[in-house]
């Protein structure tokens, strides 16, 4: 990089745990962060589900980097093993650290990305693009403003772009005029949300740990409340994957949530409407009718709904790259080489392999999507996980290739096999998951992103692991 460019700051978008991780990191190895935060806080997208207790305790909710910052300034760490809500980690970890000197000159709210190009290069030239900086185009109450910077970490997660009701990936028909009836997401139902909730009946649609957050919430609610009324649809049968791992599970508190979720759906205070795939949404009484699609080609009606929760996950911002040469798996809309280590289909958030800068990179050098954002549709997303990339990245960009490769992750595990729901319980049992890999197996899950360029496929001898299909090598994990 010539001595020009070498003076520019590097871009972060987003001031929520990973981002300001990236810039704890990039301070660390001499860099200058611009932090461009849409919000007018740190941790914006954090701060709106506050009341959530999180299922991870302290001990993988705080970056390293971020933590030496804050010791150097006297902080006092909250206990390894204490289990915070998200708007503790904002109030004692995030905001402390947004605070100081080193990071507050450079970390700048209300400033809403629009798009990110290279300067002078639109996306169809090649000549002169690698030596250009980057161009960040942000809008805020000053205006537009056009921001030349060395690189770009792309930590805008997903949480403001929550997938619609619809099975299809549309918004259901009906969905955007109902809307008034619906919150997308976790709302605080037994705090600042509990009138809209008390006493009404309410349909919960999902089947991920914030659909099951919310019917535990609203379980309470029923019982200090009479009259509310909870039901819960989510698109496929296999409540198994939903309850989780129990005793199993390496993070006792999302065991724990899943066992509590089974105990509610057996305790016969859930009206529970499985291979249920809404089609629309019909206002009537004060209300909304949700209609879905059944098998066997049938519509159910679930009638007299006064509130919907969508707890549907979320997606992605590609719009912010358009002028940029990025590639995306073609179904999961991450990082292309990233998406067979990740894929929900195989892996759960304790089974994702490490990785860092290289299954991080786009055609676009200097670019990475880091955090949730990297994930792309893929829910599995763990705050320590961000970290480690981010560590990686900025390791890379300064040229410490040794350290970016040296990509170390400990994650809980679920003790839930994702991969015995995908090919069913028996290849899993024989070694895909929860197993030693069957005699003669070649490891098939240890692939590396390189032997999966090359064109390997599948596994050599194992008849239990299975390749992701249609383009990938990767199996089980």
């Amino acid at each position: 990089m010539n001595s020009v460019r070498n003076q520019l700051p590097v871009a972060v978008l987003g001031a929520g745990p990973v981002g300001l991780a990236a810039a704890a990191h990039l301070i660390a190895r001499g860099f200058t962060p611009l932090v461009l935060e849409q919000g007018e806080t740190a941790a914006a997208n954090l701060n709106s589900y506050r009341h959530v207790r999180l299922f991870s305790p302290w001990q993988y909710n705080i970056d390293k980097a971020a933590r030496r910052m804050l010791d150097a300034h006297g902080w006092r760490a909250p206990a390894d093993e204490e289990l915070p809500t998200a708007g503790e980690v904002v109030d004692a970890y995030l905001k402390p650290l947004a605070a100081l000197p080193e990071l507050a000159q450079n970390v700048h709210y209300g400033h809403r990305v629009m798009q990110v190009t290279r300067a002078g290069c639109d996306k169809v030239k090649t000549q002169g693009r690698e030596a250009a900086p980057f161009v960040v185009r942000t809008r805020s109450a000053a205006g537009e403003r056009d921001h030349k910077v060395l690189a770009v970490i792309d930590a805008t997660g997903t949480w403001s772009q929550p997938n619609p009701l619809g099975a299809d990936g549309l918004p259901a028909l009906g969905e955007v005029a109902a809307a008034s009836y619906i919150d997308y997401g976790m709302p605080d139902v037994l705090g600042n949300a509990r009138e809209l909730y008390a006493g009404r009946r309410v349909l919960v649609v999902g089947a991920g740990h914030s659909a099951a957050g919310s019917l535990l919430a609203l379980a309470q609610l029923a019982e200090e409340a009479p009259g509310t009324g909870i039901a819960w649809a989510l698109r496929g049968s296999q409540l198994a994957r939903v309850f989780g791992g129990g005793d199993a599970d390496g993070l006792p508190a999302r065991g724990e949530l899943g066992a509590r979720l089974r105990a509610l759906k057996e305790s016969g205070k859930l009206e529970l409407h499985t291979d249920f795939r809404i089609t629309a949404l019909h206002e009537r009484d004060g209300g909304v009718a949700v209609l879905g699609a059944v098998p066997g080609g049938g519509i159910r009606t679930i009638e007299g709904i006064a509130r919907v929760i969508a707890s549907t996950g979320a997606r992605p911002n590609l719009d912010l790259t358009r002028e940029l040469r990025v590639r995306h798996d073609p179904w999961l809309e991450s990082t292309d080489a990233l998406a067979p280590l990740i894929d929900p289909n195989e892996h759960s958030c304790g089974t994702v392999r490490p990785h860092g800068h290289r299954e991080l990179a786009h055609p676009e050098p200097g670019y990475y999507a880091v955090g949730a954002k990297s994930y792309g549709r893929a829910p599995n997303f763990l705050m320590a996980t961000g970290y480690e990339q981010v560590r990686s990245v900025v390791a890379a960009l300064a040229g410490d290739l040794a350290a970016a490769d040296d990509v170390q992750l400990e994650l809980p595990e679920t003790g839930v096999c994702n991969t015995q729901f995908a090919y069913g319980a028996a290849n899993a049992a024989a070694g895909c998951c929860g197993g030693p890999a069957p005699a003669g197996s070649d490891a098939c899950c240890a692939l590396d992103v390189e032997e999966k360029a090359k064109g390997a496929s599948g596994c050599a001898s194992s008849s239990a692991c299975k390749p992701r299909q249609p383009s990938s090598s990767a199996c089980c994990t």
